[in-house]
């Protein structure tokens, strides 16, 4: 159900929590707690009834941390990536991997990426 209403909100809103949860994650850490998670979708006006909360906090908790991946409500959210998509990543990947050792420091994608 919460999927559903991500997409019928749009991918603006999608892009925007998104940007929000990275400026709540202060120490960087791609996790987020409950409350954060409860305000998160409060501010973007996704708010549903405590139990349907704590249903999505089952599911997304998987490591019963009492924190939440960024990467991973994303990727509940989205699923898993096309072929078609997967195919554009590991090619952009394969080009700031230049040197072949399988990590792309910052400063190699800072070399080939300007986001103005």
């Amino acid at each position: 159900i919460f999927r559903e209403t991500l997409s019928k909100r749009g991918f603006r809103v999608i892009t925007g929590l998104g940007k929000y949860f990275r400026q709540m994650d202060k120490n960087r850490n791609g996790l987020l707690s409950r409350a954060a998670l409860k305000e998160a979708l409060k501010v973007f006006h996704l708010e549903m009834p405590e139990g349907d909360f704590e249903s999505l906090w089952l599911i997304l908790d998987d490591s019963k941390n009492d924190k939440v991946d960024y990467g991973e409500f994303t990727h509940a959210i989205f699923g898993e990536m096309n072929e078609y998509r997967k195919t554009f990543v590991r090619k952009a990947y394969m080009k700031l991997d230049f040197n072949k050792t399988g990590r792309v420091p910052m400063v190699d994608v800072r070399k080939c990426y300007c986001a103005k």
